[in-house]
């Protein structure tokens, strides 16, 4: 089984995600950006959605909410514990809770840390993530509402997933993460050569995303805070995971 996915850039550097079962043909929306580019992907794809999954309540994943919903009476879906922030919201969902498209269904996980209710969707038997803003390739969003503990733990739950799983995220910032990451992780020969490949696609101007899970436990240093390699260059080599990944994150934010 398996989804068809079509992204495409919303704003200056928002992913949009329409997500089609092809046997059904129902498709839905992952978060909704930015009216303008959401309606050019419907009508390049011929995908009329009928529901939009949201992750978490900030603006640029929301704002869209309101006309589309309007225009084609799609079902909201959002998180449980941001339910007052999400516009015209129908269905609240939390851990464990299970969303479908068509016959696809998803696994609803909480991942707080970005936000203090952001949740990711695992669609098992397609062997895809929708992480928004918990996870990026090669980093982690910025924790605007918790603290390093908390999206710690989020990110350890989307590192159990299997590790062909394929990740899609909420923002174009891989370029900007691998610099980042090579200054935890400077030996780390996986990740140079990543770096190189995301630094090329860039010039071309192509996404760099979706990226797989086992691609970011090789690469992320957001995923390798138990790396003997990153703890020796952050002089960390005794501190728990939590006081490595906040340094992680401490340095990111001044990056």
């Amino acid at each position: 089984m398996t989804l068809e996915i079509e992204q495409f850039i919303c704003r200056s550097d928002n992913f949009g995600v329409l997500a089609r079962d092809p046997e059904t043909g129902e498709t839905a929306l992952i978060d909704a950006p930015e009216e303008r580019t959401i309606l050019e992907a419907i009508n390049r794809t011929g995908w009329t959605p009928s529901s939009i999954l949201v992750t978490h309540h900030h603006l640029d994943h929301v704002e869209a909410i309101p006309v589309l919903k309007e225009r084609f009476g799609l079902t909201v879906i959002g998180p449980e514990k941001e339910a007052d922030r999400i516009p015209g919201i129908d269905r609240r969902v939390k851990e464990g809770d299970t969303v479908s498209i068509g016959r696809q269904s998803a696994r609803v996980i909480e991942t707080p840390g970005h936000t203090a209710g952001h949740i990711t969707y695992h669609f098992a038997d397609a062997g895809i993530a929708f992480t928004a803003d918990t996870l990026f390739a090669l980093g982690c969003g910025r924790l605007l509402e918790c603290k390093p503990p908390v999206m710690l733990e989020s990110l350890k739950k989307i590192a159990a997933l299997p590790p062909e799983t394929v990740i899609y995220c909420g923002h174009e910032y891989t370029e900007s993460n691998a610099r980042f990451a090579l200054t935890v992780d400077p030996t780390n020969s996986a990740l140079k050569e990543r770096a190189r490949k995301v630094e090329a696609l860039r010039r071309e101007g192509k996404p760099t995303l979706p990226t797989t899970l086992a691609e970011e436990l090789a690469t992320n240093p957001f995923l390798r805070w138990h790396d003997p390699a990153i703890r020796r260059n952050l002089d960390m080599e005794n501190a728990s995971d939590e006081e490595v990944f906040a340094e992680i994150r401490k340095r990111k934010d001044v990056f």
